[in-house]
């Protein structure tokens, strides 16, 4: 009698630590799917922003186009390479929601999460500088503002930044996250 009231008690103990583990690993899951459609999203964005504006005659015409500009380039690389690594690591993902025990492959993938947030994070720094100066341009170096020419353009590249932005903040969690399923063991 004594014994089972042991195991009853211990086994209860054990039961919300799993589930909560469990619960977790299920958040891990849903914030990379999450960061993997911002991510993509940004770099398709991105990719695909370019205008046209004619100037004076049909012959002579000015374009505006991301890879115009080294920044823009690695802002698309930088997330497709993070998008790409969030699909990869979708399967551990789903290895840590049914055995949520796992702590190295637990430790690796935060490692991982760390530098592509590092990359994306660079990546969209970088792009949120230029993408200021083509909204307000600097009168000190004579760079005019594009952003009143090239209206679509613009309205693409910002927000290709606030998807990037956005993945970063989800990367931020899914980190803060694999740290609590860490430290509960």
């Amino acid at each position: 009698m004594k014994g089972s009231s042991a195991l009853r008690v211990e086994g209860s103990s054990r039961m919300p630590s799993t589930g909560i583990s469990r619960g977790v690993s299920v958040l891990d899951f849903v914030l990379r799917v999450m960061a993997f459609i911002c991510t993509l999203g940004s770099a398709i964005a991105m990719g695909t922003a370019n205008e046209t504006l004619p100037f004076f005659t049909r012959f002579f015409r000015f374009r505006a186009r991301f890879d115009d500009l080294p920044t823009l380039t690695f802002f698309v690389v930088a997330n497709g390479i993070v998008s790409g690594y969030l699909v990869l690591s979708l399967p551990i993902s789903i290895f840590h929601i049914m055995r949520s025990s796992a702590k190295n492959s637990r430790i690796v993938l935060m490692i991982f999460d760390t530098i592509m947030l590092g990359l994306l994070v660079a990546g969209a720094s970088s792009s949120a500088a230029i993408v200021y100066l083509a909204h307000k341009g600097n009168m000190k170096t004579n760079w005019f503002p594009i952003c009143q020419q090239f209206n679509s353009f613009c309205e693409r590249i910002s927000g290709s930044l606030i998807g990037s932005y956005g993945g970063a903040v989800l990367l931020i969690v899914i980190i803060l996250l694999a740290g609590i399923a860490l430290s509960r063991r």
